[in-house]
């Protein structure tokens, strides 16, 4: 039995989605980084007694990849890449939470473009607070790299000088605050 962080108690915890972010970065055309953001559409983390009756659910929307470029996220949302209309929702369900001092992996599958795949999220707790409306939140972050061509992201284009347009490796950003539910 795994002790939960320290101001963190039992119960269901609603991702607030309007404080929450998912954001990623891959390289472009092997010099430089493009950026972006895609809407976490819902989410819970149940915590129970201790960490080996926890869990973590989450959902996002592949349709509203943000880039900052228009053209990009249409290309992003279209049969070359992710599939929006056909495949509109990520997933990630937890299998285990463990602990080695005060860092914590969360074990789970995380699904994209209708791939699945067993990831490891290394995750750091920020704490626990009282907004000005009386709800107790915790506050989660979590960075991962993966492989897009695990996914089934294969689309490219090759360069003149050598090289590919878009890297495999993708960066994963999660900064996730959640609201303890009645």
């Amino acid at each position: 039995m795994t002790a939960l962080p320290a101001g963190l108690t039992a119960g269901t915890y609603a991702i607030d989605t309007a404080h929450s972010t998912a954001s990623f970065s891959v390289r472009h055309a092997g010099i430089a980084k493009v950026r972006g953001t895609i809407a976490i559409a819902s989410g819970a983390i149940t915590v129970g007694d201790d960490l080996e009756s926890t869990a973590v659910t989450a959902e996002l929307d592949a349709a509203s990849v943000n880039t900052g470029d228009e053209n990009r996220d249409g290309h992003l949302k279209s049969a070359d890449f992710w599939h929006a209309e056909e495949k509109p929702v990520w997933s990630f369900a937890s299998k285990g939470i463990s602990t080695d001092g005060d860092d914590y992996t969360i074990t789970g599958d995380l699904t994209i473009n209708g791939v699945t795949n067993a990831v490891e999220l290394p995750t750091e707790f920020t704490g626990t607070a009282t907004d000005p409306f009386g709800n107790p939140r915790a506050g989660f972050e979590s960075e991962i790299e993966i492989s897009r061509k695990d996914y089934g992201l294969t689309w490219n284009a090759a360069l003149e000088t050598g090289g590919v347009l878009v890297g495999d490796k993708v960066k994963i950003a999660l900064d996730v605050s959640a609201i303890k539910q009645s």
